[in-house]
C-alpha cells in the first residue's frame, strides 16, 4: 500500500495532479504540532502563580482554581471534538487543524489580559470549543500515511507532541521568571498563530467528501439519530477499550499536572525560581516521552501495537506509585523521566490500533470520539486530582493514578485481541 492507497480517501489524483508526499506532509504536520503544543504548554509551570497575582492567595485556592481551569477546557472539548470530527469527515481535515491553531492563538493570547480567575475560566472554555490540534493532526497523519507505516508516523507525531510538552514548560517557566507571566501568554499566542500560518502555507490534503445521503433518508432521520446510527458499528469491544485507554491516559497526565508547580514548590521551600524549577521537572517528562514515542511507535510496527501498548501501560503504572514518596524535585524528575519513557508508547499505539480497526472513511469521526474520551479524562483528571490534593495532600494523587494505570493494563490484555494489529475493516 503506497501513496496512492493513502490518498484514495482524498480523491484519486488526476493526470495534472501530483500525489501528496506523505513523508513531506508528516514533517510539516510535525513542525506545526510542535509549535502548537509549545504554545499551549508555556503556561503550565506558572498558572497557579498567575492565579496568585489575580487574587487567589491560598495554596488550596490555587490548587482548586488550577484544577477547574484545566478541567473546563477539556470538558467543553469532550462535547465539541466529535462534532468537529463529523465536520472533518465531510469538509476536510486540514481545515480543522487551521481552525484549532488560530482558535488557540486567540484564546491563549487573551489570557495575558485577564484580571480575574473567572476570566481565565471563560477563556479556557472557549479554548476547549475552538481548539484540538492533536486530534486534527492525528487524523491528517492517519489518513495520508500508508497503513504499514502508521505506527511510525503516529509515533513521530507523538514525538512532536511530547517534545512540545517538554520544551513548553521549560521555556514558559524561564520566561515567566525573567520577563513576566503576561508577556509569556502573548508569546504563546504568537506561536499558535505561527503554527496556523504554516498549516495554511505548507500542509497539504487532497480530500473528496463521501457521497451525500438521499434526501428522503436525510429527512427521515434527525442529525443525532443519523450520527448514532452511523457510529454504532464502530463501538466494538476492542475500540471501546481503546477509547477507555485514551481516557485513562489523559486522566493520568492531567490529575497531577495542574498542581505539579505547587508540589515542586512544597518540595523546595524558599526557592525564588519556582516556575523555572517546575518547568524543568515537567520538561523531563516531556523530553523522555518524546524520545521514546518514535522508537516505540516504530517498534510497534514490527512487534505489534497491542503488545507495546500493554507493556507501556503496566510500566507506567508501576513507576507512578513511588512518586508519592519523593523528597526532592530531582527525585520527582527522575521518576517522571522514567515514566515518560513508558508513556511515549501509549498514545501512538492506541491511535494506530484505532486506525487499524476503523474504516478509512470513518476515521475522523472515530478519532473525534476518542478525542472526546481523552478530553473527558482531561476534564475529570484535574478536578479529581485537585480535590484529592487539596483534601488529602499532593502525594495521594500519585497513588490513585498508578492504580488506575495498572487496572487499565489488565483491560488492554483482556479486551484487545491479537488480531487487532493486522485488522483491515476496508477489506
Amino acid at each position: 500500500m503506497g501513496t496512492s492507497a493513502a490518498s484514495s480517501e482524498h480523491g484519486s489524483p488526476t493526470s495534472t495532479e501530483r500525489p501528496i508526499n506523505w513523508q513531506r506532509n508528516l514533517a510539516a504536520i510535525w513542525t506545526v504540532q510542535l509549535l502548537a503544543i509549545i504554545g499551549f504548554s508555556l503556561r503550565v509551570p506558572f498558572l497557579p502563580f498567575y492565579l496568585a497575582d489575580l487574587g487567589v492567595d491560598t495554596v488550596q485556592g490555587q490548587t482548586l482554581w488550577s484544577g477547574m481551569i484545566n478541567a473546563v477546557g477539556a470538558g467543553v472539548m469532550a462535547i465539541s471534538a466529535p462534532l468537529w470530527g463529523i465536520y472533518a469527515d465531510r469538509h476536510g481535515r486540514r481545515l480543522m487543524l487551521i481552525r484549532a491553531a488560530f482558535g488557540g492563538m486567540l484564546t491563549v493570547g487573551l489570557m495575558g489580559l485577564a484580571t480575574a480567575p473567572w476570566q481565565l475560566l471563560g477563556l479556557r472554555m472557549l479554548e476547549g470549543a475552538l481548539t484540538g490540534t492533536v486530534t486534527a493532526a492525528t487524523v491528517l497523519v492517519a489518513t495520508t500515511t500508508p497503513k504499514q507505516r502508521i505506527g511510525f508516523a503516529l509515533g513521530m507525531l507523538q514525538t512532536a507532541i511530547f517534545a512540545g510538552a517538554s520544551l513548553g514548560p521549560l521555556i514558559g517557566g524561564v520566561l515567566a521568571d525573567r520577563i513576566g507571566m503576561r508577556p509569556t501568554f502573548f508569546i504563546a499566542g504568537a506561536m499558535l498563530g505561527l503554527s496556523g500560518l504554516l498549516t495554511v502555507l505548507v500542509v497539504r490534503e487532497r480530500f473528496t467528501p463521501a457521497p451525500p445521503k438521499p434526501r428522503e433518508e436525510d429527512l427521515a432521520l434527525g442529525r443525532l439519530e443519523r450520527f448514532l446510527a452511523s457510529a454504532r458499528p464502530l463501538f466494538t469491544g476492542a475500540l471501546v477499550t481503546l477509547i477507555i485507554t485514551l481516557f485513562v491516559v489523559r486522566f493520568a497526565a492531567m490529575a497531577v499536572q495542574p498542581t505539579m508547580p505547587l508540589f515542586v514548590q512544597q518540595l523546595a521551600p524558599g526557592t525564588t525560581d519556582a516556575a523555572s524549577l517546575a518547568g524543568i521537572v515537567l520538561g523531563v517528562l516531556g523530553a523522555a516521552s518524546a524520545a521514546s514515542a518514535v522508537v516505540l511507535g516504530r517498534l510497534s510496527d514490527r512487534l505489534g501495537h497491542r503488545k507495546i501498548l500493554f507493556i507501556s501501560v503496566v510500566t507506567a503504572g508501576i513507576l507512578y506509585l513511588p512518586m508519592a514518596l519523593v523528597r526532592s524535585p530531582w527525585q520527582l524528575a527522575v521518576l517522571l523521566g522514567l515514566f515518560g519513557l513508558a508513556a511515549g508508547g501509549m498514545i501512538p499505539t492506541a491511535n494506530a490500533l484505532i486506525a487499524n480497526l476503523t474504516p478509512s472513511h470513518r476515521r475522523a469521526t472515530m478519532y473525534g470520539i476518542s478525542s472526546s474520551s481523552a478530553a473527558l479524562g482531561g476534564f475529570a483528571g484535574p478536578l479529581i486530582g485537585a480535590t484529592i490534593a487539596a483534601a488529602l495532600g499532593f502525594r495521594v494523587s500519585f497513588i490513585v493514578v498508578g492504580v488506575m494505570l495498572l487496572v487499565l493494563s489488565a483491560a488492554v490484555m483482556r479486551r484487545i485481541p491479537p488480531g487487532a494489529d493486522t485488522a483491515d475493516p476496508d477489506d
